[in-house]
Order: structure tokens, then C-alpha cells, then sequence
């Protein structure tokens, strides 16, 4: 890196973020943040690169994560600006997936607190009558089985599956979100949250939050992108 007139101390860049200079310090040790200028006597100078990749990795942490942040900003260091796009590209992957999963939450919860479906059986049911219920292939439910979407217990005595209450309500909860195309894995997280919260009503109240939560990570990499487009400019300016 070219040397540069102006020079920040490492209390300079905690200062302007609220951090720690030992902070800053582990940022430059870390590779994400590259390494500091010294002055004659041995102390750290930081230029104008520094604080914008300081800037830059602080901003991607909301948005990707402090280990993706991190995988970035060492690419970006490196050169690797075709690595580091990757690894933003598989974050801007990851909150798709996440959206189209709470898509499929919300859907389940309008449909099970919708018209009530006809009652549970109070009896286990074995896998061919749950299969009939339904209107499946017993090879599906196994199928759903191995996607995490179904865990039915075993007949002490048969060591066959038996399908309780809940068992049964997250299979026509699983066949009613395979008919609207949803992907095995979505429906496997749907069940879960449905699960976690004991049942659908309850759900429903954190689905609002839910929602908050992904509008604030999908503007935190509008952000993001911002301030490392802005440190890719100074790297422009400033070649090594």
C-alpha cells in the first residue's frame, strides 16, 4: 500500500464505531481489516483504507454474519473480489430461502386457523391408515420421515410406526403444503416452528416479528453492499 499523509491511531477508528481499540487491533490480527502502517518508533498508523474497510466489515456483519463478513473482507484483501462476491451471493441465496420459508409459515397458519379440519384420532394410527387419511403412499410418509418433517414413535411391541395427534396433524399440514409446491425442506421448518410454538395460534403471533426480523437483515445487505462498494473505490484509489 502506497504511503499516505493523514494517519489514524487505532482509538481514531474504535472511536468512530463505538468499539474498542484492542478491537481494532484483533480486526487487523484477524485479516479483516489489512495490516496497519507503522510509524519510526513501532506504532500503528491507519489510513483511509483501513477506516473504509473497517467501515465496510462492520456493515456486513448484520448482514451476512461475523464469519461470512469476515470470509469477505480476507477475499477482498487477497484480491479474490470474485470470491468475496460468491460468498454475498450465498447470503443473498440463504435470505431467499428464508423469505420463501416464511411464505410457507404464513401459509400453514392461514390454513390451520382457517374452518376446522376434522378431528385427530384419539387412537395412534398405523402408517397405512395415516397414508389413507391423507390420501398418500405409505412411501411418502416415510419419504417426509427422512426430510425431518414427521417423527412418529414406535409400537413397543410391532416396533411399528404409530401416528399420534400431533403426528397426524403435521402430515396433512406436509400434504397441504407439498400441493402448493413448497419444498420438502421448507415444509420440514414450517413443521418445526408449528411444533416449537405448540401449535398454530401461537405462531401466528410471532410471524409479524418474524417478518421484522428478515426486512431488517435484507436492508442491513443494502448497507452492506454500499459501504464495501465504497471501500473497493478507495482500493481503486489507494493501489498496493
Amino acid at each position: 500500500m502506497k504511503p499516505q499523509t493523514a494517519g489514524h491511531r487505532p482509538v481514531d477508528l474504535a472511536r468512530e464505531h463505538g468499539i474498542s481499540p484492542q478491537t481494532v487491533r484483533n480486526y487487523e490480527r484477524d485479516g479483516v481489516i489489512p495490516p496497519a502502517e507503522r510509524t519510526p518508533s513501532g506504532y500503528r498508523r491507519y489510513t483511509a483504507v483501513h477506516a473504509s474497510a473497517l467501515r465496510a466489515y462492520l456493515a456486513l456483519v448484520p448482514a451476512h454474519g461475523y464469519a461470512a463478513g469476515a470470509e469477505i473482507m480476507r477475499a477482498v484483501a487477497g484480491g479474490d473480489l470474485d470470491a468475496a462476491l460468491r460468498a454475498i451471493d450465498h447470503g443473498h441465496a440463504q435470505l431467499l430461502r428464508d423469505r420463501e420459508t416464511l411464505d410457507a409459515v404464513e401459509a400453514a397458519v392461514h390454513v390451520l386457523a382457517g374452518p376446522p379440519a376434522p378431528s385427530p384420532p384419539q387412537q395412534a394410527l398405523p402408517i397405512g391408515a395415516l397414508a389413507h387419511r391423507i390420501g398418500v403412499q405409505p412411501a411418502t410418509l416415510r419419504k417426509w420421515e427422512r426430510a425431518g418433517i414427521l417423527a412418529p414413535q414406535r409400537d413397543p411391541a410391532t416396533r411399528q410406526r404409530v401416528y399420534r395427534a400431533d403426528d397426524v396433524r403435521d402430515a396433512e399440514l406436509a400434504h397441504l403444503l407439498r400441493r402448493g409446491g413448497y419444498l420438502l425442506g421448507h415444509i420440514a421448518t414450517v413443521v418445526r416452528q408449528v411444533r416449537a410454538a405448540g401449535g398454530a395460534e401461537p405462531l401466528a403471533g410471532s410471524l409479524h416479528a418474524w417478518r421484522q426480523r428478515h426486512a431488517a437483515r435484507a436492508r442491513a445487505m443494502l448497507t452492506a453492499a454500499g459501504r464495501l462498494d465504497e471501500h473497493l473505490r478507495v482500493l481503486d484509489e489507494h493501489p498496493r
